[in-house]
């Protein structure tokens, strides 16, 4: 028997619940009608002239029906005469590497055969501009060579750094189509810093190179597409930021202001750019004790998605073996690099099971009493329309605002001998 075997296997195991976080469920029910309606705006489709090359975006996000919104943008592009080119719009994830790139996207089904058109994917750059203070802008050589360029993009609140205009169309001009190069520019003055860099470096590719106009996606509180909206090239700027203020009502969060342990199956990039939401888990790199309150976060896997990229893990205070054993330094490392984030990578404790984690979050948790522990157990943090409570947790409080339901029956967390999490079951299974 190990010593932490020892110190931890004592500490019970409390019953769960399952909970219905009643979250904004509203969204398209017919995506490429949505799709096309969006092109009628003037301004839009109606640039987009025949026999142009148009190299349009596909992101490092697992964005909800990206491949019919994809497909429906090349048949639009095709039906006006042109010639539509897929690249992937995605900084420096995949390892910097442009094959790791077209990997990402087809381990989100966008391939050449589902979105009906070439994919063009490398990371080669060029000086389109430069900043009022002497910076220079960057983008993809091949996207620059086409007669037409229309970013898309999922708008939404970024992890790290808040201002008028965060993920999004204007991040995806910047940084997705900045490739590793662009990326390490914009980011050399920190992850705040981009505030002010997103969209400065944006208004010079906007100005300098042929964007007809962008496409802005939203999604609902349970990753559905919500809201498809195409945007003026010369509108983007003034209608992105009304989009984010939309799209932030919309996210997905916790019922909960303080939470005790948070339990997470999974993390990975097409979850979110640093593994976990730091909006959900109110912490960050930098800073933690922002709603909601939670003292411990243990992740039990990466997703299959993410493959070995850890980027995020710091979040974590204790991760399983598991874990540890699929991670790869360099297909992570380019991303904290590029980032100037070295926080973000901070390894967290390692613990041999999924039991022996959430046992090291409850010992090692420093508010004790009769409603002790309160413990949420996660997919992930983009899905929080479903999750588990202890029972401590399910008598607490519901923030303001929030509508939930709970199932009567209780449930226990099963483990095999090893200490790996099998399911919840019924108390009488």
């Amino acid at each position: 028997m190990s010593m932490i075997f020892s110190l931890l296997h004592e500490i019970e195991i409390p019953k769960f619940y399952r909970i219905q976080n009643h979250l904004c469920a509203t969204h398209l029910t017919d995506v490429p009608a949505a799709v096309r309606s969006a092109l009628t705006r003037p301004g839009t489709l109606d640039r987009i002239f025949p026999g142009a090359t148009v190299c349009f975006t596909g992101s490092s996000r697992e964005i909800a029906n990206a491949v019919p919104i994809l497909r429906t943008l090349a048949e639009e592009f095709r039906r006006v005469g042109a010639n539509p080119v897929l690249v992937p719009a995605m900084g420096s994830h995949g390892g910097a590497l442009a094959e790791n790139q077209r990997a990402i996207l087809t381990h989100y089904g966008i391939t050449e055969a589902s979105i009906g058109c070439p994919i063009h994917s490398s990371m080669d750059t060029v000086e389109v501009g430069k900043t009022p203070e002497g910076l220079s802008v960057h983008m993809d050589a091949f996207a620059v060579s086409c007669d037409l360029i229309v970013p898309v993009g999922r708008i939404k609140a970024h992890t790290q750094f808040h201002g008028s205009v965060e993920s999004g169309i204007m991040k995806m001009i910047t940084i997705g189509l900045g490739k590793q190069h662009g990326a390490d520019l914009c980011h050399a003055f920190g992850m705040r810093a981009l505030a002010r860099y997103v969209p400065e470096f944006a208004r010079v590719s906007l100005k300098n190179c042929n964007i007809p106009f962008g496409i802005g996606i939203l999604e609902n509180g349970v990753h559905d597409t919500y809201q498809i909206a195409a945007i003026p090239s010369e509108h983007i700027e003034e209608e992105e930021p009304e989009l984010l203020k939309l799209a932030k009502s919309l996210m997905p969060s916790f019922p909960y202001d303080e939470i005790d342990i948070v339990m997470v199956d999974q993390m990975g990039k097409e979850i979110s750019g640093d593994g976990m939401d730091t909006n959900v888990i109110g912490r960050d790199f930098f800073e933690r004790g922002r709603r909601p309150g939670i003292q411990r976060i243990a992740v039990r896997d990466l997703s299959k998605k993410t493959g070995s990229n850890f980027y995020g893990i710091a979040l974590a205070d204790m991760v399983t073996r598991r874990l540890f054993d699929k991670i790869s330094f360099e297909e992570t490392y380019p991303n904290f690099i590029t980032n100037v984030t070295p926080e973000g990578v901070t390894i967290p404790a390692v613990l041999a099971s999924d039991k022996l984690c959430l046992q090291a979050c409850i010992k090692t948790c420093t508010r004790k009493g009769p409603d002790f522990p309160r413990v949420a157990w996660i997919r992930d943090t983009l899905h929080l329309g479903e999750f588990y409570v202890s029972e401590s947790l399910r008598r607490a409080p519901i923030t303001e605002g929030y509508t939930c339901t709970f199932e009567d029956t209780p449930l226990h967390a099963e483990f095999d001998p090893d200490g790996n999490f099998l399911g919840f079951q019924h108390e009488s299974a």
